[in-house]
C-alpha cells in the first residue's frame, strides 16, 4: 500500500510545492497571531478574560 502511495505521489507534477505552501500558511498565520497579541489593547484583553465570570449577569437579564 505504501509503495502504491509513493509511486502515485511521484507521478503528480509540482508535488514539491505543497509542503512549501503549507509551511508559508503556517508561518503567516502565527506571524499574524503574534502581531495581534502584541497590538491588542489591555482593556480588550481584560474584557475577554472576564467573560467567563460575567455569565451570572447575563442570566439575570433574561
Amino acid at each position: 500500500m505504501l509503495k502504491f502511495v509513493k509511486n502515485h505521489m511521484e507521478s503528480i507534477d509540482g508535488i514539491a510545492n505543497y509542503p512549501m505552501i503549507s509551511l508559508m500558511i503556517f508561518f503567516v498565520f502565527f506571524v499574524l497571531l503574534f502581531w495581534w497579541v502584541f497590538t491588542a489593547t489591555k482593556e480588550h484583553i481584560k474584557e475577554m478574560g472576564e467573560l467567563p465570570l460575567d455569565n451570572n449577569d447575563q442570566q439575570n437579564k433574561l
